[in-house]
Parts: structure tokens; C-alpha cells; sequence
């Protein structure tokens, strides 16, 4: 029996869940694991537990469109410059590194104090 499209989508955001929770396992720096949509709308999105989010709900909203923007805005030049691997944002408290697969949009936060950030990245690549 063929599902319907709201159990598709149900699913999909049950498989975005997991992959978010394999994201936070892999380092006790990762903070948190998101995934949004070509919107900015949060699909999921999970905060370790042991930590206190920086961002209020206003300034993460604004956080998710700011990145949907602009990472729609760059399909265009995709073609020019090539597939994007990863943006990365280094802040004084925590880096954030964005990846993008089709059109979802993974954000994740790390905490500066790691010094295996790149080990984290190729990690959260293979999972995505």
C-alpha cells in the first residue's frame, strides 16, 4: 500500500531527527544539530542537553531565514564555482557549520573550545 504524502513527509522528518541525533554524538563540543528548509522553517532541530542555547526563538528564527537566503541565492553561481562543500562561521563562543543536501539545510553549532573541527566536519559530511 502506497503511502500518503503526509506520511512521506512524516517520514522524512523522523530520518532528518536521526541524522541530527548521529550529528550530536559524534563530539561532546557539537551543541546543537538542525535541519531547515528552503525557507528558514526548522524541520528539527535538537540542543544537547547539558547546555543553555545562546540565541533566543526571534534571533534563531532570523538566524534560519538570513541562511535559507542565502544559501538559495547561491544555487545560481553553483554552477560557475561549483557544488558547495561546507560554510563555516566562527564566532568567539561557538562555530557554525552549514551544510546543505538538495534543498535542507543542516546547521550545526560547536563549541570553540574543540580542537578537532575539521575531524567534526568530515564526520557530520558522511552522515549527511
Amino acid at each position: 500500500m502506497a503511502k500518503t504524502p503526509a506520511e512521506e513527509w512524516k517520514d522524512k522528518i523522523i530520518a532528518y531527527r536521526k541524522k541530527c541525533q548521529s550529528i550530536l554524538q559524534i563530539s561532546p563540543h557539537v551543541r546543537y544539530a538542525g535541519a531547515i528548509n528552503q525557507y528558514g522553517r526548522t524541520l528539527t532541530g535538537i540542543v544537547r542537553s547539558d547546555i543553555n542555547p545562546l540565541l533566543k526563538s526571534e534571533q534563531v528564527k532570523n538566524e534560519f531565514f538570513i541562511l535559507s537566503t542565502l544559501m538559495n541565492l547561491r544555487k545560481e553561481s553553483e554552477k560557475a564555482v561549483g557544488k558547495l562543500n561546507f560554510v563555516l562561521l566562527e564566532h568567539n563562543k561557538v562555530s557554525i557549520v552549514i551544510l546543505q543536501k538538495e534543498k535542507i539545510t543542516f546547521y550545526v553549532s560547536i563549541d570553540r573550545k574543540t580542537k578537532d573541527i575539521s575531524s567534526i566536519i568530515n564526520q557530520i559530511k558522511k552522515l549527511i
